[in-house]
């Protein structure tokens, strides 16, 4: 835990959804939680309680058989790595409430 909050991990979250509805729906439910940054492709930057809540909205949406969502966490040295060209790279963004 850093300074009061929680430790979080950066995650690359892809997915392969053939139906229309079924994908609008995950994308719907990532976008609670992380930046959209590709066409299926989401970062979000989690604790482990938001990634198991971000699990928990998001299997009952997919179709098993035809579906695939994966998570790839990326380490502090492995984050510290990415390379970036065009646009901006994963930033953590800081939220302040009142």
């Amino acid at each position: 835990m850093k300074r009061g909050r929680p430790e979080r991990t950066l995650y690359v979250i892809a997915y392969d959804i053939s139906d229309d509805r079924r994908r609008t729906r995950v994308h719907k439910a990532l976008s609670g939680f992380g930046r959209w940054t590709q066409y299926s492709l989401f970062e979000c930057h989690l604790t482990e309680k938001e990634m198991v809540a971000l699990r928990g909205k998001i299997l009952p949406l997919l179709s098993p058989e035809e579906d695939s969502v994966r998570f790839y966490p990326l380490c502090a040295s492995c984050r510290a790595k990415v390379e970036t060209i065009g646009s901006e790279g994963p930033e953590e963004e800081v939220v302040f409430v009142v």
